[in-house]
């Protein structure tokens, strides 16, 4: 049983933990490829960004979260949310809505997504360092459920992540399924010259899908480094894994966003997970002479980075189109 409770603490909590931070990004990143049409390879700098814009907050109001027992971060999180979203769409009108005028090509964008990402890794390190920081402020509650002869443990940030993460794949669901708004996005992602000539406000779509994705990728952001510590690279090891995410879930489907998010982190940490420790309760039934491994895992934790690039040359390989057969937002 200890062994087993093992499992589920390194496996399947850390699996759903990372999933769900890679769902958040993908979900933004699936938005506008299927509204705009281009790979936005900034996303994982705006997840950063919305991350230090938390941390500002928390530093100037740190009592914030004590008034309603929560951590500081994840109360104004939805600030740092508003906030991210706003520079997302003042990025979008200095850098990319230009270039859509100019009906310049898809890559032409994505290499303008190059450099918006380097001046915001640099705007980063020149304001606030190279250093760690943390956001969550004092010690992290933890939770432990008694199974067995051990313990199912998981601390107060992730489980905000987990509540807050169905939330929004809930609401995002209602919005692009009930909301007029949510309609012409689809509208605009399957035929954009149809929509138009229907009367459909383009840069209204535009203009929400920035603010979707800018929201979610703060929120992604704030939850990750709430989890473990804020850095200026925190996006360098997350942009990969999240393009794979929404190739893996269908490009353009939300909802395969979220799939593919799930699907990675668990792949992702299944890999490099020590599968030599579920093998030890057989010992006792084994010959002497057989002897089990202690390490058996399937990829080195140093090459944990490798996984998603894998993840995503198989699926362009077998399955371009992802799981939910993305092309346009459905």
């Amino acid at each position: 049983m200890r062994e087993f409770v093992f499992f589920i603490n390194k496996g399947i909590i850390a699996g759903l933990i990372i999933g769900s931070i890679y769902a958040l990004g993908a979900v933004g990143v699936t938005l506008v490829f299927g509204i705009l049409r281009f790979a936005h390879l900034a996303h994982g700098d705006m997840m950063t960004t919305g991350a230090f814009i938390a941390l500002v907050l928390t530093a100037l109001l740190p009592g914030a979260g004590a008034l309603v027992g929560l951590p500081t971060a994840f109360v104004l999180m939805p600030i740092a949310m508003a906030l991210t979203a706003l520079l997302a769409i003042v990025l979008d009108r200095w850098f990319y809505r230009p270039l859509r005028q100019a009906n310049v090509r898809p890559v032409t964008i994505v290499m303008a997504s190059v450099g918006v990402m380097l001046m915001m890794q640099g705007l980063i390190r020149l304001v606030f360092g190279t250093g760690t920081r943390p956001l969550y402020v004092g010690a992290k509650d933890i939770y432990r459920l008694p199974v067995g002869d051990g313990f199912i443990v998981v601390t107060e940030p992730q489980v905000l992540l987990f509540v807050f993460t169905a939330l929004c794949i809930v609401a995002l669901h209602f919005f692009l399924t009930r909301a007029r708004l949510g309609k012409a996005m689809r509208a605009v992602s399957d035929n954009a010259d149809l929509a138009r000539v229907s009367g459909i406000p383009t840069e209204h779509v535009v203009r929400a899908t920035w603010i979707i994705g800018g929201a979610l990728a703060a929120a992604g952001g704030t939850l990750l480094a709430l989890d473990v510590t804020l850095k200026p690279d925190l996006s360098f090891n997350i942009l990969l894994p999240i393009f794979a995410a929404a190739i893996v879930g269908g490009i353009g489907q939300p909802y395969g966003a979220v799939a593919g998010g799930l699907v990675v982190g668990f792949t992702e940490t299944l890999a490099v997970f020590n599968w030599a420790i579920l093998l030890r309760p057989l010992k006792p039934f084994l010959p002497d002479w057989v002897e089990l491994p202690t390490q058996l895992a399937l990829v080195p934790t140093e090459y944990k980075i490798v996984i998603p690039f894998f993840i995503l040359v198989a699926v362009l390989i077998w399955r371009p189109t992802g799981i939910f057969r993305g092309s346009v937002i459905k």
